[in-house]
Parts: structure tokens; sequence; C-alpha cells
């Protein structure tokens, strides 16, 4: 059954990555006007399947973005992995994704110019935003320059540190020097605690979480024994899943700050 879209926020938003339909379920419900879906969030979001972006388009009307992230670790992609990003945004265009979420760096730290146009073609006419890897960029002010003439509609940051809380002040540096050419959006470590300190600084409209929290597995056997991950390994009996609870509170303090 499909779920109504949750209601506005004037011109606010508030964005939610997910990783599962259950996590998009949540997070709809909790209030998310646009959902970003990756897989592997432990290593900060890597590109879904089609079929995970089907089942959830098939049971919320939310808006989805879908990242578009070959691996996990750094943003400079040889020829085979920038196929495979090809491949990604023409697969889960047709798949309805209503958007993307990328970003292609140069050894340098600038933003790759042709490769993100190149993605940016197919991807239209869906809205694409320019995700953290701004926030490995060597040069905040010109990345922004060189992303807005690009055509990205959103920049995803933590004001390049820990997290948006921490970076602030530069993420405030970035909205003026965006005069609403382009949506800048907060992102990294965001909770109901701090965000009302992160909208009152840095002026934003919109910011991104995840809402998570600790959920225990339903397995009634559980072997202790064995793991599936390598040395950094998450616990197999633990998932990390977006509360509908967590949500809502972000959503008041968001309805505070609006009004």
């Amino acid at each position: 059954m499909t779920r109504t879209r949750a209601r506005r926020y004037g011109n606010g938003n508030m964005e939610v990555c997910v990783d599962s339909v259950q996590s998009a379920l949540n997070a709809a419900e909790g209030g998310a006007l646009r959902l970003e879906l990756c897989a592997n969030l432990m290593e900060g979001g890597t590109t879904p399947t089609t079929g995970m972006l089907k089942i959830i388009k098939s049971v919320v009307a939310t808006p989805v973005f879908s990242i578009i992230r070959p691996r996990g670790g750094d943003f400079l992609y040889d020829d085979h992995e920038f196929a495979v990003m090809q491949e990604n945004v023409k697969a889960l265009k047709e798949a309805g994704s209503d958007g993307f979420v990328f970003g292609i760096l140069c050894k340098d730290g600038s933003v790759d110019r042709k490769r993100c146009s190149n993605l940016l073609d197919l991807a239209r006419p869906m809205p694409s935003t320019f995700h953290r890897a701004f926030d490995m960029c060597n040069d905040s002010v010109a990345s922004l320059e060189m992303i807005i003439e690009l055509g990205f509609q959103r920049v995803l940051t933590s004001g390049q540190d820990a997290s948006a809380l921490d970076g602030s002040p530069l993420i405030a540096k970035l909205i003026e020097q965006a005069k609403g050419r382009i949506t800048i959006m907060p992102a990294g470590g965001i909770s109901s605690s701090n965000l009302g300190r992160i909208l009152s600084t840095t002026g934003a409209k919109e910011f991104h979480c995840s809402a998570r929290s600790t959920v225990s597995s339903q397995m009634i056997y559980q072997q202790k024994n064995v793991f599936m991950g390598a040395a950094l390994r998450p616990p197999e009996f633990f998932t990390k899943m977006c509360a509908v609870a967590n949500c809502k509170e972000l959503v008041s303090v968001f309805e505070k700050y609006l009004h």
C-alpha cells in the first residue's frame, strides 16, 4: 500500500538517507520529503540495486534520489568504475529514480568537470545533487562555482569538517556565496539535539540526516563465532535503521526554526 507523501515545510526540506525498505517507510512516516537511497551506509553509501529502488517506489510516494558511487573510499575513479557509474545512472533512471546523488574528483582534489557533466547529461531531466565528495575538494569556493556552472541542484556538505555542526561556519559562507543559485544542504552527524544550532548558524533551509537507531535481529538462533565482514565489521545481530521517532524529533526542531 502506497503511503501519502509527507507534508510540506514551507520552503524547507528534510532529506533522509536510507538503505532498506523499512527505513524508507519509517522516514516517510516520520516526515521526510526526500529520500537518498544507498547501499552500504557503513561506507558512507554506495549505489543501491534497481530491485531496492523499485520496491521502495512501490510503497512510498516520497521522491527517491539514488546515490551513484561504485565503492567506498575516495572519489577518484578509474575508467571501469566510471563505466559502472554510467550504466547505473541509466538503469536506475529507467527503474524510476526521481534524482541522483554523485560526485567525482580529480587527483588534485578539484571537481572532475568532464565526468560530472557526462553523468548529469545521462541523469537529465532528473535533478542531481553533488554529494560529500565536496568535503574532499581542495578549494571550496572554486569547487562550488564549478558545481553551479555544471548544473547541479544541490550540494551535500559537512562544511569540510567532521560534522555539520563543526563545519557550520563554512556552510554559512557557502550559502552566502551561492546566493540562491544552488541549495546548500548540511549533512553529517545531524540530530535533534544539534539541528537547531546548525540551522540558526548557517541559515540552511534543507538538511540531510539518517535518523537511525539500532535494531536487534529477530533471529532466535545466533551463531556468535562467525562473521560476514572484514576487520572493521558491523555486529551480525544488530542493524541500523531509520527510526520514525527520530525523524519526528528532527521535524519538530525544523518546524520551530522555520517559524
